[in-house]
């Protein structure tokens, strides 16, 4: 396996949803989406490690990533929480993906493929756009869209779904715009009984709103970045420490590589694509096997960021390479070819910063830093059972 590589521990994985669940009262159903290759952790092996922990959900972007999971013999129901092509719809429902609907032109294209491919009742969701301005039906249309599926000839509505656009910020706008939105979603619901439907599982808890606020909870929540072992926005440890309802998540993703050469510069010299940086004294260069080719981002290289060797920090200089970077090691580190480098990730395996850290200082947030590690970094899963 290549040096530069993702450690997935799955063991967290499933330890910090165990500990999500414990927010959650009995009966309320789980989604945990694998989208975007489980934000970077590897979609099919945090499905399985999931479905093994009870959820009841997953959740995928595409129909691409839900017949991944297929064909990889996952069977737990997948929702689709993006729209696809009409192209695409046939191969949605021969692989039983369900997909969130919201008009008429996409609750007829699923309800001809549903009749087509022999799918009675199929099930798909209801979204109700309460102000994320996304996909989704406006609320005072919901109980319309409702009778349409109600009334179409191979499909069910299993569930109805909103999603939140502030509930990871708490300052008192964005709590009443969520308070809004919930209020929103409520009413839709009730209009859809009203007709005599029912509208399934209800559910619009994101991560956030999972772990602050159970009012929202209903039939399904739907964490997401959390699972992963990172905070939601403004609802992280330590405010939830300080609300009375503490939770320790762990950061399941450690990237590390390693130092292909160690080299002494003069003061003066500079290092990398456009002469960035100069040396102010002397000191020694050490190049890692890992660039933006990899998914550390070109637009970290000024950030201030630096990696873990042999339990210290040394700085990040100059541009980060497409396939390579530099560290500055100082004089006498001790640092040698080959020695291991970390870029991020859980304590136990030498990490001396999150992906959350990165992202705070380079004006991201955790998730993005996951994502973009291509497929050329190796994804190395442990604590496996």
């Amino acid at each position: 396996m290549r040096a530069t590589k993702a450690i997935i521990h799955i063991d967290y994985f499933k330890e910090n949803i165990r500990k999500i669940r414990g927010f959650t009262a009995n009966g309320v159903k789980m989604c945990v989406p694998v989208k975007a290759d489980a934000y970077g952790h590897g979609a099919v092996e945090c499905a399985r490690a999931a479905v093994e922990c009870g959820v009841d959900y997953l959740a995928v972007a595409t129909v691409g990533e839900g017949v991944e999971l297929r064909n990889a013999g996952i069977k737990a129901p997948v929702l689709l929480f993006s729209l696809c092509s009409p192209e695409e719809v046939d191969d949605a429902v021969s692989h039983d993906i369900t997909p969130f609907v919201f008009d008429c032109e996409y609750v007829s294209l699923f309800d001809e493929a549903a009749g087509r491919l022999g799918k009675e009742r199929y099930p798909v969701h209801l979204a109700v756009d309460t102000g994320m301005g996304r996909i989704g039906c406006r609320p005072e249309d919901a109980a319309g869209i409702a009778s349409m599926i109600a009334g179409s000839r191979n499909l069910f509505q299993e569930g109805t779904m909103t999603h939140f656009a502030t509930s990871d910020c708490k300052d008192p706008d964005s709590v009443a715009y969520t308070e809004k939105q919930f209020s929103l979603f409520r009413k839709a619901i009730d209009s859809i009984r009203r007709e005599g439907l029912e509208p399934g599982i209800c559910h619009c808890a994101n991560s956030a709103a999972t772990l602050d606020l159970p009012e929202t909870h209903m039939d399904m929540v739907r964490p997401g970045i959390i699972v992963y072992g990172y905070d939601a926005g403004d609802v992280d440890m330590k405010y939830l420490a300080g609300k009375g309802t503490p939770i320790e998540l762990k950061p399941v993703m450690t990237l590390v590589t390693e130092v292909s050469a160690v080299r002494r510069f003069k003061a003066g010299s500079s290092v990398g694509y456009g002469r960035t940086w100069k040396a102010e004294a002397d000191t020694d260069i050490a190049v890692l096997t890992i660039g933006y080719g990899d998914g550390f981002v070109r637009r970290f290289s000024q950030a201030g960021i630096k990696v873990a060797i042999n339990g210290k920090e040394y700085p990040v200089r100059g541009r980060i390479c497409m396939d390579q970077c530099m560290v500055d090691l100082g004089l006498d580190s001790g640092v040698k070819r080959w020695d291991r480098a970390v870029i991020f990730g859980s304590r136990e395996d030498g990490a001396l910063q999150t992906a959350a850290d990165i992202a705070d200082m380079t004006g991201t947030i955790s998730y993005e830093v996951t994502t973009v590690l291509t497929r050329r970094v190796p994804r190395e899963f442990v604590g496996l059972e």
